[in-house]
């Protein structure tokens, strides 16, 4: 595989790759990361309603549709980001796919309450505004929802705590700091 792109690893487009712009700060998810995340989840999405509101590459939203996802909403600030996301969704077929370019937490607030599975919550490593984008990811999801975090560190009980959720997985994979959420009860 070339620089510059990501493969779907699962579902009905497995092995179908991915444009990844060369932006600084992109950085797809790896592939074994999105491996282990889709084992935690399930390998079947059917159904599930789902929001990358940080997409860069696609792989995360591109991924939960490849696996049956019902609908799945991807957005991103870079209008390179989203000319890519739009040719492979053309490409691809991906009618359940609806692409926006727009600030992540712009597309968290229009989100209606309750109403997604799933949330992809992969900003960039430096992004100001974590704390809010959980606060935001959390009325976005139905009750027994998840939220996938990916991060430059661990982030413990202590801190998600106070902000509602509670840590289900975790996964260190080079720099990568993956963890799975769930609201806490």
């Amino acid at each position: 595989m070339s620089q510059g792109e990501v493969r779907i690893i699962g579902g009905q487009w497995k092995r179908s790759k991915l444009a990844v712009a060369n932006l600084p700060g992109l950085r797809p998810t790896p592939d074994r990361v999105r491996e282990t995340l889709f084992n935690w989840l399930g390998q079947d999405l059917t159904g599930w309603h789902c929001a990358d509101p940080f997409a860069g590459s696609g792989a995360l939203g591109f991924e939960a549709a490849s696996r049956g996802a019902a609908s799945v909403w991807l957005a991103d600030a870079s209008s390179e980001c989203v000319a890519s996301l739009h040719k492979a969704k053309e490409r691809l077929g991906a009618t359940q796919l609806r692409i926006q370019r727009s600030d992540g937490l712009a597309v968290l607030r229009q989100i209606p309450a309750a109403s997604l599975d799933l949330v992809f919550l992969d900003p960039p490593y430096d992004y100001p505004q974590h704390d809010l984008a959980l606060t935001l990811a959390k009325h976005c999801l139905k009750p027994a929802g998840w939220l996938y975090l990916e991060a430059d560190k661990v982030w413990k009980d202590e801190v998600l705590q106070p902000l509602g959720w509670t840590l289900s997985r975790h996964l260190k994979a080079g720099s990568v700091h993956a963890h799975l959420l769930q609201t806490r009860a």
